[in-house]
């Protein structure tokens, strides 16, 4: 499961802009919805999230009106808070939560940490984002993840009476895991997409977190990650089993590591959204 956070699949993202993501501080963008009459207005505002290592630049959105909502925190991919990233914010609070996409870099750069010409192949490139990658250590996670928890019940538009959810991508699996485990009393839902290092050999191994949770989880493997390791996802599942958690471990046939963010050189769209409708379901299920 890319024990190295390596994004083989994310080599190039064309909707990496400085220009489109600097564009401003606080919008509202109109997205249509099938189940809504009237297209849903999102308010976009980027915040600063006072840290224990400083302050991190992160997306908030949620639809505009009357709230509140249940919250979402969304760990990124490698590649950090991006265009991509807001549009999944974007979509998040379009069907009816309030959403928190940080900047996991904060402690070393601005987002966004890549532009549009950034080549995962090019050792150079790679050099750019690897070091604070591998710098994110746990204890650096578990801080970070308490903050934005606790950033995000603190807004006015979270409903905490509801539980929250957690989701991540590439790196951002891990992240999961941790924020589940720490914030138990919030994190009612977790779902991870090829999740890079789930299950090591390490004392530190995020699947030896699960015992702490108490939400309902959803992990979407990317096939080339389970055809390289292919007992991780029976180790995940023993893992649920003892937690007596209601868990979904599922190999996604056909699709790559970075197969859900769009902009990938391996984005499948089918595959995309078929595990973002299993993300849908579940938060339905577990935050509403």
């Amino acid at each position: 499961m890319c024990d190295e956070f390596i994004h083989q699949g994310l080599t190039h993202d064309p909707t990496v802009s400085r220009r489109a993501f600097m564009a401003a501080a606080a919008t509202t963008v109109v997205l249509s919805s099938a189940a809504a009459a009237e297209p849903i207005k999102i308010v976009e505002k980027d915040v600063n999230v006072p840290m224990a290592s400083g302050v991190s630049d992160s997306a908030l959105f949620y639809p505009e009106g009357k709230g509140p909502w249940p919250a979402v925190l969304v760990w990124t991919d490698i590649l950090g808070l991006r265009p991509v990233f807001r549009e999944m914010g974007r979509r998040l609070a379009a069907q009816g939560y309030a959403v928190l996409v940080p900047n996991p870099f904060y402690r070393n750069a601005k987002a966004p940490v890549v532009d549009g010409s950034f080549d995962f192949s090019k050792p150079e490139d790679r050099a750019k984002v690897m070091p604070m990658a591998q710098a994110l250590t746990a204890d650096a996670n578990i801080s970070d993840a308490k903050a934005y928890v606790s950033f995000l019940d603190a807004q006015p538009q979270t409903d905490k009476t509801k539980k929250m959810g957690v989701q991540g991508y590439c790196m951002g699996g891990p992240l999961t895991f941790r924020t589940a485990a720490t914030r138990a009393d919030r994190i009612g839902a977790a779902a991870t997409f090829h999740g890079g290092g789930l299950v090591t050999d390490k004392p530190d191994s995020p699947h030896l977190m699960v015992a702490q949770m108490k939400a309902e989880v959803l992990c979407c493997v990317a096939d080339n990650d389970d055809k390289r390791d292919p007992a991780a996802k029976d180790k995940l599942k023993e893992a649920f089993a003892a937690a007596h958690l209601k868990a979904t471990v599922e190999v996604f046939d056909g699709c790559n590591h970075g197969w859900t963010v769009r902009g990938s050189q391996v984005y499948n769209e089918a595959g995309a959204e078929r595990a973002w409708a299993e993300l849908t379901e579940l938060y339905k299920r577990n935050l509403g």
